[in-house]
């Protein structure tokens, strides 16, 4: 009896700690990061911030601290491990303001793909990145198309959060594509503590609109042309209530990408069907 008591009593606490396991990677202990891995049934999340100037009054680190919070508060909706703060990324558009980290590009997949075979290698079967930065949204996409060159048993998806829901609260900046109104409302949610809106109006986010191309022609310099302060927007709009509605909608997407990435499983047969094929294309069905 004694024995099935402490059994019991092992059971228990176990199922405990199974339920207060943190979502953040760098809090597991090792053993809470193995009962982390089948709660989470191998899916881990990778929010991809950067590091550079968002206008006067919001922190180097805004686009880090922004998807991070959305991951953790959407992985504790349905659970998944979120890996530490990752900032390595496409950003050569602001080398020449103080405190950007720009990696090369051939740093930044390298640097990527051994961090997602350490994750891969850990049990990482499914990794969702989540994207926080714009200057991502080429990278990204190339990088999951690029795990077509060499077999490998874990699946990336990359994520980019979608259009708002309804019932968000009215917009006044018409610009609000950088440090403006809405991203400067986010971090009044995530980290109020470096929001300075006292200098908000020390530059101006105005679109200077210095580029007089055709459409469908694409430079470099089409960011430095228009928005050469790294402002584009005014944040002095920004409020909490603006925050709350979008990084809320924004934990929510993320849980629900977690969720249906979990449910998935096409990708991975499909992934390792390709694979295969590819081999030995020779004897591929025509």
């Amino acid at each position: 009896m004694k024995q099935l008591a402490s059994i019991a009593i092992t059971v228990c606490a176990t199922l405990a700690s199974a339920q207060n396991l943190s979502v953040k990677w760098e809090e597991l202990t090792a053993a809470d990061f193995q009962q982390a891995m089948q709660k989470a049934q191998d899916t881990c999340v990778l929010p991809f911030g950067i590091i550079e100037k968002h206008g006067p009054h919001l922190p180097l680190g805004t686009d880090l601290i922004n998807v991070r919070y959305a991951s953790v508060h959407g992985a504790q909706q349905e659970y998944a491990i979120v890996f530490p703060e990752y900032y390595f990324g496409q950003i050569f558009e602001a080398k020449h303001e103080p405190g950007t980290m720009a990696y090369s590009a051939k740093m930044q997949l390298e640097l990527l793909q051994e961090t997602t075979d350490e994750m891969g290698r850990n049990g990482c079967k499914k990794i969702v990145i989540v994207n926080g930065h714009g200057g991502n949204n080429h990278l990204l996409p190339f990088f999951a198309q690029a795990q077509m060159v060499t077999p490998h048993d874990y699946v990336v998806y990359v994520f980019n959060r979608g259009a708002y829901p309804p019932g968000r609260p009215p917009m006044k900046d018409k610009v609000d594509s950088h440090a403006g109104e809405s991203e400067t409302a986010h971090v009044m949610v995530s980290r109020p503590d470096l929001v300075h809106q006292d200098r908000v109006k020390t530059e101006s986010g105005a679109d200077q609109n210095r580029l007089n191309l055709p459409a469908g022609v694409y430079t470099g310099i089409w960011w430095y042309a228009r928005f050469p302060d790294h402002y584009a927007g005014d944040g002095s709009e920004a409020n909490t209530a603006l925050g709350e509605f979008d990084m809320k909608a924004w934990s929510d997407s993320v849980a629900g990408a977690i969720r249906a990435i979990k449910a998935d499983q096409v990708s991975p047969r499909l992934q390792n069907e390709f694979y295969e094929g590819s081999r030995q294309p020779i004897r591929t069905k025509q």
